[in-house]
C-alpha cells in the first residue's frame, strides 16, 4: 500500500486560530510513525496536478483565477473560511496530483490501495468556486481520471460536512456513484437534497452516535454499491464526525473509522479488485484526527 504525501502540503498557511492548519498533517504522519504503520507503507511524493488535470472538473477560468489571486505574501480571503497564502495553490495542486497518481497506480497494478495524507482538503470545491477550506476537488479530479480507463467508479465521503463539490461535478454523470454521510442541517447547506440515482445522501442529525451511523450507512450505501458495482472506490476521508471534533455535532468514536474502512474494503474486494484510493478531507481535533486516520490506514492495510 502507498502513502502519498509531500512536505509542501504544510506550506498552505492559514491565519492563527484557523482549524485547517499545517499541524493536522504533522499529527497524522507522526501517529502513523508511532504506531509502526509507516514501515508497512511505500511513501510517494506526488507531482503537482497541471491545468489539464484540474480542468477535468474545474472551469479553466477558475483555475486561472486561483493562480492570479494567490498572494506573494500574507493571506487573501476567498470567503470567510477559505484563505490563500503563498504556498496554497501549489499545496492544492499537490493534493490533487496525489489522488491522480494514486489512481494511476491502482489502475496499472503498482499498488491497489493508497492513502493521500495531503492538504488542503477538496470536497467542497465546486467547478468554479472555492469554499469550505477547499480550492481544487482532488477526489473528483482523480475519479475523472479513473473514468478514462473504467466504466464505473464510486466516491464514498464520510466527512461530517456534505461533499457538495463532488455532487455538483458528478450529479449528471451516472458512471460515478457518490455517497455522502453528513450532519444535517449543517454546512454547506447546498446540494444536500440533490435527487439522482447515482447520488446517495445520508443526512444525520446532530448527536448521531455509532449505532445509528452504522445502520444508516449500511441501509443507504450497501444497496447502491451492489447496484453500481464500481471498478474503483475513491474515499473522501474526513474525520470531523468524531465526538471530540470542535466543528460539528456527530458523536462517532475511533472504532467507527475502522468499521467504515472495513465496510469500504469489503465493497472493494467484492466489486473493484480491492482497489481503493483515499484522501484526507476534514478532522480538526488533532488527537482524534491522528488516531482515527491511523485506524483508517490500518483498515486499508
Amino acid at each position: 500500500m502507498e502513502l502519498f504525501t509531500h512536505p509542501e502540503c504544510r506550506l498552505h498557511d492559514t491565519p492563527p486560530g484557523h482549524p485547517e492548519r499545517p499541524d493536522r498533517l504533522t499529527a497524522v504522519l507522526d501517529r502513523l510513525q508511532v504506531e509502526g504503520l509507516m514501515d508497512e507503507l511505500s511513501v510517494v511524493e506526488p507531482a503537482v496536478a497541471g491545468n489539464d488535470a484540474l480542468a477535468r472538473v474545474h472551469d479553466p477560468f477558475y483555475i486561472e483565477a486561483v493562480a492570479a489571486t494567490s498572494p506573494r505574501e500574507g493571506h487573501v480571503r476567498v470567503d470567510a473560511d477559505t484563505v490563500l497564502s503563498p504556498g496554497s495553490e501549489r499545496a492544492a495542486r499537490l493534493a490533487a496530483g496525489a489522488v491522480v497518481q494514486a489512481v494511476e497506480h491502482a489502475l496499472d497494478g503498482t499498488s491497489k490501495r493508497a492513502f493521500c495524507a495531503v492538504r488542503p482538503p477538496g470536497h467542497h470545491a465546486e467547478s468554479a468556486t472555492a469554499m469550505g477550506f477547499c480550492f481544487f476537488n482532488s477526489v473528483a479530479v482523480g475519479a475523472d481520471r479513473a473514468l478514462d480507463d473504467l466504466d464505473r467508479v464510486a466516491i464514498l465521503d464520510f466527512d461530517v460536512h456534505h461533499g457538495n463539490g463532488t455532487v455538483e461535478m458528478f450529479a449528471d454523470r451516472p458512471e460515478a456513484l457518490v455517497c455522502s454521510s453528513f450532519q444535517y442541517p449543517y454546512y454547506p447547506g447546498i446540494r444536500q437534497q440533490v435527487d439522482r440515482p447515482n447520488i446517495v445522501n445520508t443526512p444525520l442529525p446532530a448527536g448521531t452516535g455509532s449505532a445509528a451511523y452504522r445502520m444508516a450507512v449500511e441501509r443507504d450505501w450497501l444497496p447502491a454499491l451492489e447496484s453500481h458495482r464500481p471498478e474503483l472506490i475513491l474515499v473522501s476521508a474526513g474525520f470531523d464526525a468524531h465526538a471530540e471534533d470542535p466543528l460539528a455535532g456527530l458523536e462517532l468514536q475511533d472504532d467507527d473509522y475502522l468499521w467504515i474502512t472495513r465496510f469500504i474494503v469489503d465493497a472493494a474486494e467484492r466489486f473493484a479488485a480491492g482497489r481503493i484510493v483515499s484522501t484526507l478531507e476534514g478532522g480538526y481535533n488533532l488527537d482524534a484526527l491522528a488516531r482515527s486516520a491511523a485506524l483508517h490506514v490500518r483498515g486499508l492495510l
